[in-house]
């Protein structure tokens, strides 16, 4: 939240108003339904330099949770946004990677720890009263591929196969991003992970890695900061990447950031790194065929 900005001595202050810093051509579908979950969020899409221009040109598309937090600081959580907007925008003008389309899906606070989680957890392991997530990841991926993505691919000019799709997150939305990259690898195909919640429910990601027969189609970044609690975690996940088949700047790109905390800002500062490693200009993913943890309907 804006911290309310003092005048003078006086007792009296007026609040900051927030400003909107978003850059490009960036389209907004307020209030985008959900018949799966039963309710209602904003979608923002990122549209990449020359997308009007170029009229037979198809782009690849990269999902972001916390969709709040990704373009717009009048939105985003304490005013940090990552300006994945203005990164984007410079990387694409720059050539440093493909040109691609950007949608940002908010979460619906209160929701967001049941809807991001894959197994009905416990969310405050400290805590005295042992309140447990619903575990609603699976519905919630039901929304992503049977909802908004043919509304994306319908509107919007998108390379719609899996090796042209991404999705990412930090925290809950990392711990959501690799969870629906191992049960749908023929969706999503370039996975962002930042500062994953590895903790959850006794480290169910780094059980569900493990007990793969073989490795996956998957491109992932994966990192974590220094400064986050429990942040050695994340090499368990690493691990078992690499040993189900993943190798390490190839298909995997791992980093600890020395000093990083678990915020905004410190997500904010890897975007760069993290669309050249999934985007890479004119390199294209080898396609891949796989079946659907949610069977044929996809």
């Amino acid at each position: 939240m804006d911290n309310p900005t003092f005048i003078g001595n006086s007792s009296r202050f007026t609040k900051k108003m927030p400003r909107h810093t978003l850059t490009g051509n960036i389209q907004r579908h307020r209030q985008f339904p959900s018949r799966t979950l039963g309710n209602r969020r904003d979608i923002l899409v990122y549209l990449p330099p020359g997308y009007r221009r170029f009229r037979r040109q198809q782009y690849p598309v990269l999902y972001l949770q916390d969709g709040q937090n990704v373009f717009d600081a009048a939105t985003a959580f304490a005013g940090v946004e990552w300006g994945v907007d203005e990164t984007a925008q410079r990387l694409i003008r720059q050539r440093l990677i493909e040109p691609l389309i950007i949608v940002a899906v908010a979460n619906t606070g209160p929701d967001r720890i049941h809807e991001y989680a894959p197994t009905r957890g416990i969310i405050d392991t400290k805590g005295k009263r042992k309140k447990r997530s619903r575990g609603l990841a699976r519905k919630y991926a039901k929304f992503l591929i049977q909802e908004l993505k043919p509304f994306i691919d319908s509107k919007y000019r998108t390379k719609p196969e899996a090796e042209f799709t991404g999705l990412g997150g930090s925290s809950l939305g990392a711990l959501l991003t690799m969870t629906l990259g191992l049960w749908f690898p023929n969706v999503f195909t370039r996975l962002a992970v930042l500062s994953p919640s590895v903790w959850w429910d006794d480290e169910v990601i780094v059980r569900g890695v493990l007990a793969l027969e073989k490795r996956l189609p998957l491109k992932i970044w994966l990192d974590t900061g220094s400064a986050e609690p429990g942040w050695e975690r994340a090499r368990n996940l690493c691990a078992a990447l690499i040993d189900r088949g993943w190798n390490l700047y190839d298909d995997l790109e791992y980093h600890e950031f020395e000093g990083a905390d678990h915020s905004e800002a410190a997500w904010a500062a890897r975007v760069d790194p993290v669309l050249r490693f999934l985007y890479p200009p004119g390199v294209p993913l080898k396609p891949v065929t796989v079946r659907s943890a949610l069977g044929t309907t996809v």
